[in-house]
């Protein structure tokens, strides 16, 4: 890292430390953000360097900040602000003063961090050829997508790329770590329910009973992955609930409902297995004399991180970690709505190693213990800083 953008983040990380834990304490979920945006759109106010803020929706904020060295590309930074709904267990002095909502994925950590490269980029715009944009995102963890709402609005009109990053628990601070290609998985999930015909459970032969219908239909859904789908390019298809019933031991119920989650790694997989699983349940409930609906909500599709913004991603991560960047082997299976921004301008997504001080357990996103180690808050703001420095700063 140059040393004037490596002082410029150490001087402002006591302020990203401030906002990280007002936000924290004051957390809201998805789509009923907009006292986080309104923070943070008054934070970017009082910013060292004039910034063109404007409000998409109530629950976001977006801002550019022109460089002052000339025209140039546009380059976006995003963070994403929404909480989830978890009663906090994690001990810290400034856990959520909100009952049953709680930063349990780090969200507060990605905009305190991202604000805080916002500070260090306006001390440094005189430095800047081209337009550096920020997005501060709601909605990330629900369906519909915050960042597809954003890009509908245009908020990608005229960037060249994006980055993000998100916080990784599981691995050391002072990592950060990402890889070329597919990041994460895309997400398909579902609703299937049959329809029979209830009954007493004395005389099932009077009966088409659902329950049975919906047994072999969860079985049988795990042969396409085993038979339909090459073994290299597999998915992950769950089916999570199955309701039926109104509680007693002899009613056999008119229908069941399921609800699953299916995971790709593969775009065509994605688009291709759908079709099976539609076949599948229809035989089935065919084959009985019941009925079916198979029901999709809005998918998440693979995010894929662009080979030439992976190369300036992993240059920054150089520039902020040394030797400790790291490359992922293999992409997982969760999603991320970024992939929304990927697909329409290349980009890149990157883990920063967060992981709490002690040799206890560490508790995963998603977990209402789930604590971060503010000690790596210089390697996100510094992050973000170094790949604008690459792109925008001669």
């Amino acid at each position: 890292m140059g040393s004037l953008a490596a002082e410029l983040v150490h001087a402002v990380i006591p302020e990203v430390v401030q906002w990280r834990r007002h936000i924290h304490e004051n957390p809201y979920v998805a789509y009923e953000e907009q006292p986080t945006a309104d923070y943070v759109a008054d934070i970017l106010g009082k910013m060292p360097a004039p910034l063109d803020i404007r409000r998409l929706t109530p629950n976001s904020v977006v801002a550019d900040l022109k460089g002052g060295a000339g025209e140039g590309p546009m380059y976006a930074l995003r963070a994403d602000m929404d909480a989830l709904p978890l009663q906090e267990e994690s001990g810290e002095p400034f856990s959520s003063k909100r009952p049953g909502v709680m930063h349990a994925c780090g969200h507060d950590t990605h905009t305190a961090m991202l604000l805080g490269a916002v500070k260090v980029l306006c001390q440094m715009h005189d430095r800047i050829r081209g337009t550096v944009r920020f997005i501060f995102q709601h909605a990330e963890e629900v369906i519909p997508s915050g960042a597809k709402q954003l890009v509908s609005l245009g908020v990608l009109d005229g960037v060249s790329m994006i980055f993000g990053l998100h916080v990784a628990a599981e691995y050391p601070t002072g990592i950060i770590s990402t890889r070329p290609g597919t990041l994460y998985g895309a997400c398909n999930d579902f609703d299937i329910v049959i329809r029979g015909a209830g009954g007493h459970a004395s005389q099932p032969e009077l009966c088409i009973d659902p329950v049975v219908v919906s047994a072999e239909v969860i079985c049988n859904l795990q042969t396409i992955i085993s038979r339909r789908v090459c073994a290299l390019h597999a998915p992950v298809l769950s089916v999570t609930q199955i309701n039926g019933g109104g509680g007693a031991y002899n009613v056999i119920p008119d229908t069941v409902h399921m609800r699953g989650t299916l995971r790709c790694l593969d775009r065509d997989v994605q688009a291709r297995v759908p079709g099976l699983m539609e076949e599948i349940v229809a035989g089935i409930a065919k084959a009985h004399g019941a009925e079916y609906e198979l029901s999709w909500l809005e998918p998440n599709i693979v995010t894929y991180n662009d080979p030439k913004a992976y190369e300036i991603a992993v240059q920054a991560a150089h520039d902020v970690v040394g030797d400790n960047y790291q490359a992922l082997d293999h992409p997982g299976f969760g999603v991320e709505d970024f992939s929304e921004y990927q697909a329409v301008v290349p980009g890149c997504y990157v883990y920063i190693g967060t992981r709490p001080d002690g040799d206890g357990p560490v508790a995963p996103g998603h977990n209402c213990k789930f604590r971060v180690n503010e000690g790596a808050f210089p390697y996100g703001v510094g992050f973000h800083v170094n790949v604008i420095r690459r792109l925008l700063i001669d």
